[in-house]
């Protein structure tokens, strides 16, 4: 189980550092516990979602 727990904590940092998150409140994206990195990933998706800006394909 905790094998799995570094894999599923690796692929999330890897995931961050494509949103170019490298740090989060002064730590280290390694020094972070899993809920945290998987709580910063969910933030990030939202916020760099791509039709979620002006210029994408809206409702009205």
């Amino acid at each position: 189980m905790r094998k799995n727990t570094e894999k599923r904590r690796q692929k999330l940092i890897n995931l961050l550092i494509l949103f170019n998150v490298y740090k989060k409140d002064d730590k280290q994206l390694h020094e972070m516990t899993l809920t945290k990195l998987e709580y910063e990933y969910r933030r990030n998706k939202l916020q760099n979602h791509p039709h979620g800006e002006f210029g994408s394909i809206q409702w009205v």
